[in-house]
């Protein structure tokens, strides 16, 4: 039998209107997150924990950060023939096209996988996502159950279930039903689990639950490549229902926590979550770390603060301010007699110096990051923003007024002040 060879291949996804004007300047795996991390930087390290080194990861737009930051961040010896290695579209003699879906996307590289044995497997995993999964387990039981194709199924409550792909399972997890993205309520109560399956889980009596698709794979990668010899553009609306009957498809149940960031919204309250004493994803994990680039930053400085559940990152300063469920960033900087109250900061990309205090004097524009004696509440604060001084932001009895190329915008109930941005002394956005 021939060594089996693993290869993962994390999904970019596409422009990420729904995070935008967070994906103005950058692709959804690039935007920052818990202060120091990059989205991607959790499905990378859920492979690496899992000791899976060859990683692909497939977008299109935006992607200089996320160049930058994968090549800053992630670094194999030459013994271990690990890599991260980012794949954005191409115009080929093949295609032309930007991909079209995820699986036109997965088709448009298979040639660059190289996985062509008959035990070589495909581990497919979404960039926008916050969760910890043990992959070797995920594989273990793929190749136990001699599957075709695994999908990773999280338990939810019936009423949870609405715009996500469903399936039905019989005792042994095997998928005999495949419905993406239902809303018709009986259709998804009819996909309920029954007591086999729900005694599989934490907490088995509560609440009916069905099983969603979490957009994670194991693909036999034989199995990949015949199902994308054809124009099917999606695995969950597409590819999946179609092996229904021809392949054998398998369930594997996560039931943990799992977050997907793929709104404004969900982005804003997954990180203030982290600021909870017991917050649900938990980042303080020796065994298995989420890795991120090193900056060999300084310690955080903070003179005379009150600070009350907030994460803080390397290099950030804080002078005499009041924060209260804060995330910042690195190099984030906060003047005193300021208010920060459901924030997250994502902070600078470099320190300013004395020469650059004189010219931002000069040119009468503020220092990076919040400047003295200012109200800041339910806000997203992105890279390199310079607040003036006697700034209120509070997005309270205000409407969405989300327009791409704003400064400052209101999405999803939350305030956001866009990367670069430049705010003067006394800016005001409240009701």
């Amino acid at each position: 039998m021939s060594k089996r060879k693993v290869i993962c291949i994390i999904m970019g996804g596409g422009r990420g209107t729904r995070l935008n004007p967070l994906t103005q300047v950058r692709c959804k795996p690039a935007v920052p997150l818990a202060g120091k991390y990059r989205l991607a930087d959790i499905p990378i390290s859920n492979c690496l924990n899992a000791g899976y080194n060859q990683i692909f990861v497939l977008t299109q737009f935006n992607t200089a950060s996320l160049h930058r930051h994968i090549q800053e961040s992630y670094k194999f010896d030459p013994f271990g023939g690990g890599f991260v290695d980012i794949l954005s579209a191409e115009q080929t003699e093949r295609s032309s096209n930007w991909y079209q879906g995820t699986a036109d996307a997965v088709r448009q590289n298979l040639h660059h996988f190289g996985v062509e044995g008959e035990n070589d497997l495909c581990i497919i995993l979404s960039g926008d996502q916050l969760f910890r999964m043990n992959l070797a387990d995920f594989v273990k039981e793929h190749i136990e159950n001699h599957a075709d194709v695994s999908i990773a199924a999280k338990p939810l409550p019936l009423d949870q279930a609405e715009g996500l792909g469903l399936m039905r399972v019989n005792e042994a997890l095997e998928i005999n039903e495949f419905v993406e993205k239902p809303t018709d309520p009986k259709v998804i109560s009819g996909l309920a689990v029954g007591s086999g399956v729900k005694s599989k889980m934490k907490d088995p009596e509560s609440v009916d639950y069905c099983l969603a698709s979490m957009g994670i794979y194991v693909f036999n990668a034989r199995a990949l490549s015949e199902a994308l010899d054809s124009d099917m553009k999606d695995f969950g609306k597409e590819v999946i229902p179609s092996l229904l009957g021809k392949k054998k498809l398998h369930s594997y149940i996560f039931d943990d926590y799992w977050e997907d960031i793929g709104t404004v919204k969900a982005f804003f309250e997954c990180n203030l979550q982290l600021t909870d004493i017991q917050p649900p994803f938990n980042f303080y994990n020796e065994i298995e770390r989420i890795y991120t680039r090193a900056r060999y930053l300084p310690a955080v400085k903070v003179n005379g603060a009150s600070i009350e559940h907030a994460v803080i990152a390397d290099g950030s300063i804080i002078n005499n301010a009041e924060l209260n469920r804060v995330m910042l960033g690195v190099r984030s900087v906060i003047s005193e007699g300021s208010k920060l109250n459901n924030v997250v900061m994502m902070g600078a990309d470099r320190f300013e110096n004395d020469e650059d205090f004189t010219e931002n004097e000069a040119l009468g524009r503020p220092n990076i990051g919040v400047g003295k004696n200012c109200s800041i509440k339910n806000a997203i604060l992105d890279k390199n923003v310079r607040i003036g001084e006697n700034v209120v932001l509070d997005p309270k009895g205000l409407e969405d007024n989300f327009e791409s190329g704003a400064d400052v915008v209101i999405r999803d109930g939350v305030l956001i002040v866009t990367k670069d941005a430049v705010l003067p002394d006394g800016f005001q956005m409240k009701a």
